[in-house]
């Protein structure tokens, strides 16, 4: 027989995804295992994630991710979604779970391994976060699974905060507030997790709005933006001496769950590590 040229496809589907760093660890694990897989990215305008899927599905695709805007209407396309995707209403990884197309949000399950890893306590202690979106619901579903017992959801926009806090209260055994965020905020000092669960800094160097003076010795200070390793929000925190943790060592955290549950094989984790050390010029802890 002659040398099989069949490859398996996995990759992305959103809207934009032209800055989307995950292709560069995904591939470069692949390619490290020597496993004949390309990790695609593709544009998916709103509007057309069904027909998306059914090709997916047609063209037999070993797996994709799900980014903005489709996490929540991916649900509607899947055989099978895991509890907690489902309580989050979100899926970001879709993979096949014996013969069936099922849903996993890797989120919250990314940003959790990165405090764990970092010897973050979590059993009893508060979170404060910043925001209302996919990223923090998937965030604060983990973060009370890991026994987080009190969350403050700071948002501008009352009704997704509230639905935040309503699905902490109604699904975890976390207590949950919101708190309307008019003008500056401050952070309550008995917070021992501060995340920006926010798109601020993604696309410029602005930062929240919040009393950085009220950022306090032995809070850590999390950021979920995912194309760079400093932000603003971040340098506030690391200007008062305070731990620091930033997307890029969360995306790399769930790129390897996703790699993981496309391929049934361990993630080679730094080498997908390494991978974005170089793409961004620095050095991940």
């Amino acid at each position: 027989m002659g040398k099989s040229y069949q490859k398996q496809w996995v990759g992305v589907f959103g809207d934009p995804v032209d800055d989307n760093p995950t292709v560069v660890m995904e591939q470069a694990a692949f390619d490290h295992a020597g496993l004949p897989i390309e990790y695609l990215t593709i544009q998916v305008k709103k509007g057309d994630l069904k027909a998306a899927m059914e090709g997916m599905r047609a063209m037999n695709f070993t797996g994709i991710n799900i980014t903005m805007p489709h996490k929540g209407e991916v649900l509607r396309y899947l055989d099978e979604i895991s509890d907690s995707a489902r309580t989050m209403g979100a899926v970001n990884t879709v993979y096949w779970k014996d013969g069936k197309l099922a849903g996993e949000n890797t989120d919250g399950k990314g940003f959790l391994k990165s405090l764990k890893d970092g010897g973050v306590p979590m059993k009893g202690r508060k979170a404060f976060i910043l925001g209302a979106g996919g990223a923090a619901r998937a965030i604060s579903v983990e973060l009370a699974g890991a026994g987080i017992s009190f969350i403050s959801v700071a948002n501008r926009n009352e009704e997704h905060g509230e639905a935040l806090v309503k699905i902490i209260n109604e699904n975890t055994a976390a207590k949950a507030e919101f708190i309307p965020w008019k003008g500056t905020i401050s952070i309550p000092e008995d917070t021992d997790i501060v995340v920006n669960a926010t798109p601020i800094g993604f696309t410029d160097e602005n930062k929240p709005d919040i009393d950085y003076d009220s950022l306090r010795e032995g809070m850590a200070v999390c950021d979920v933006i995912p194309n760079k390793a400093w932000t603003p929000f971040l340098r506030e925190g690391e200007k008062r001496g305070l731990r620091t943790f930033n997307g890029l060592q969360m995306l790399v955290n769930q790129g390897a769950v996703a790699y993981e549950l496309w391929t049934g094989k361990e993630a080679p984790v730094q080498v997908m590590k390494e991978a974005m050390e170089k793409e961004y010029g620095v050095k991940l802890p």
